[in-house]
């Protein structure tokens, strides 16, 4: 053994037995998974008739599709002032688009389309303030749930500003 050599640690186990492959030591890892001993949790679960097994919830469909969200109705704000919420809004609409489709139904005085702060991407909701509050009523008559821009739209009396989250 020469001076460089000797101090140098070799790779080879000190054993002299051969080196394991990869797919030996990933086969032993999941042999151990599967008689390890099992978590208070999972003996909990068990005692309470779950069996250990994972349950199908909605998070998981059967048929390996996406997870539908359930249908949730939008709260009913009853019309009482001439400002008008819109839900359910195209991320691609813009004001001037509700600006031309609520002047269909009376005249609007201003159209806010509600967008995030540091990418000015649309959130998906809008305001609309209308001239009276007939004209708000007829308007929520009028397009709630109406197809716009590939979305049936949500129409409702916008809550009081007591109440807005900011």
């Amino acid at each position: 053994m020469n001076s460089y050599s000797a101090g140098r640690r070799s790779h080879r186990s000190r054993g002299g037995g051969r080196r394991r492959a990869n797919h030996e030591r990933f086969r032993d890892r999941q042999e151990a998974a599967k008689t390890q001993k099992k978590t208070f949790w999972q003996r909990v679960a068990e005692f309470f008739g779950n069996g250990g097994e994972k349950r199908k919830t909605a998070a998981q469909p059967r048929n390996g599709s996406q997870p539908s969200r359930p249908s949730r109705k939008p709260e009913r704000i009853e019309v009482t002032s001439p400002r008008l919420y819109v839900g359910n809004l195209s991320f691609d609409a813009t004001e001037s688009d509700l600006f031309e489709l609520f002047n269909g139904v009376g005249h609007v005085q201003n159209a806010e389309v509600v967008s995030y702060r540091h990418n000015q991407r649309s959130k998906g909701f809008a305001f609309v303030q209308m001239q009276t509050v007939e004209e708000a009523k007829r308007a929520v008559e009028e397009l709630h749930d109406k197809e716009f821009l590939g979305r049936r739209l949500v129409v409702s009396g916008a809550k009081s500003d007591q109440h807005q989250v900011r």
